[in-house]
C-alpha cells in the first residue's frame, strides 16, 4: 500500500457522553456520588477524558477537535474542558447512545471541512503507551485515506470477553508503515461464552471503537444504514453557526431514537470496513472495577480509590 497523506485534513471527535453505569457502584462508594467514568481520575492526576485529550494532541490541533458531551454532565465536564484544548465542545441535550454522538460530532466537522478525515475516540479507555498508540492511529488514518474504508483499531484478545464487541478479520488489503490492514468478515457484539471461544478460534479481535474514516464516507454510511436519524442531522448541519442551531438540536433530539454505532453501522457495513491490529499496546475500556485493578496491578500503579472497595464489587 503506497503512502498517502491524509493527516493535513485530519479532525478528531472525542465521545464523552456516556453514563458509565457499570462503574456506578464503585464510583458511588469511592466518591459518595455518581460521576461518569470519563470524568474520574482513577490513577495519577488526570481524568480519563483529560488523558484522551492529551493523547489526541500529537494528531491534530485543537482547532480540528470536536468533543461531544451530554448536558447533564456539564458540572463535571466544564472544569476539564479548558479552552482551546477541547476544541469545539458540542452539548447533546441527552445521551442517545453512540451513533448519535458520532454523527453529531461529524456534523460539526462537515460544517468546517466536508473533505476531512476523522479519527474517533471514546473518552473512557485506558491506553498505554500513548506514543505507540498515536503511531497506530496515524496508520489507520493513512489506510482510511487510501482505501476509502472505515478503519477500526482491533486488539488481540487476552480472554473470551463477553462484554466486548468482536471483529472477525478477513484477507489482507495491504500494509501501512509496517501495519497490516485487513478486511472485516463480520462483527459479533457481546457474544456469549461459547460464541466468544468460536470467534477467538477464528482470530477475532476486540473492537475498541477507535476508528478513522473520510468524513463523507462515514456520513454516507449513516445515510444508508440509519436514515431515521441522518435526516435530523442533515437538517441540523445546515443551521450550525446560526441563531437556530440550538433550537434545531433540541427538536432533533426530542425525535431521535437511541442507536448503538456498532449494531447500527458496523454490523451492516462490515464489507466497507477494515481493521488494523494494535500490537505492543495495553488497552482496556475500564468498564468494570476488576479491569481497572488488573491494569494498575500490571503496571505497578496505585489507584486513587480503595482496592478493598473495588474488590467487594467483583
Amino acid at each position: 500500500m503506497s503512502r498517502v497523506c491524509g493527516q493535513g485534513r485530519l479532525w478528531s471527535i472525542i465521545l464523552a457522553g456516556g453514563e458509565g453505569e457499570r462503574l456506578r457502584p464503585l464510583v458511588q462508594r469511592w466518591l459518595g456520588r455518581h460521576r461518569p467514568k470519563q470524568y474520574c481520575t482513577f490513577v495519577g492526576t488526570r481524568s480519563m477524558l483529560e488523558h484522551t485529550l492529551d493523547r489526541v494532541d500529537p494528531l491534530c490541533s485543537a482547532e480540528h477537535r470536536v468533543t461531544v458531551i451530554t448536558r447533564s454532565h456539564l458540572p463535571e465536564a466544564e472544569p476539564q474542558l479548558v479552552k482551546p484544548r477541547a476544541g469545539v465542545v458540542v452539548v447533546q441535550p441527552v445521551n442517545r447512545n453512540t451513533a448519535p454522538g458520532v454523527f453529531l460530532g461529524l456534523a460539526h466537522v462537515r460544517a468546517k471541512d466536508a473533505k476531512a478525515i476523522v479519527a474517533i475516540f471514546p473518552s473512557d479507555h485506558f491506553i498505554y503507551p500513548e506514543d505507540r498508540f498515536v503511531r497506530l492511529v496515524r496508520s489507520a488514518v493513512q489506510a482510511a485515506a487510501e482505501l476509502e474504508n472505515l478503519v477500526l483499531v482491533g486488539v488481540r484478545p487476552e480472554r473470551p470477553e463477553t462484554e466486548y464487541g468482536w471483529i472477525v478479520p478477513g484477507k489482507c488489503l495491504g500494509r501501512v508503515e509496517g501495519q497490516e490492514v485487513r478486511a472485516v468478515d463480520g462483527f459479533v457484539e457481546k457474544p456469549g461464552a461459547d460464541a466468544c471461544q468460536s470467534v477467538m478460534a477464528k482470530g477475532g479481535l476486540w473492537n475498541t471503537l477507535i476508528l478513522a474514516a473520510r468524513a463523507d464516507v462515514l456520513w454516507h454510511m449513516g445515510e444508508r444504514y440509519l436514515p431515521e436519524i441522518m435526516g435530523l442531522f442533515e437538517a441540523y448541519g445546515e443551521v450550525i453557526g446560526t441563531p437556530e442551531e440550538r433550537a434545531v438540536l433540541e427538536a432533533s433530539y426530542d425525535l431521535m431514537p437511541p442507536y448503538n454505532f456498532s449494531l447500527g453501522i458496523l454490523g451492516p457495513a462490515s464489507a466497507e470496513t477494515a481493521v488494523i491490529e494494535s500490537t505492543g499496546i495495553l488497552w482496556s475500556d475500564w468498564g468494570k472495577p476488576e479491569r481497572i485493578v488488573e491494569t494498575l496491578r500490571l503496571l505497578g500503579k496505585q489507584p486513587r480509590f480503595s482496592m478493598t472497595q473495588a474488590a467487594a464489587l467483583y
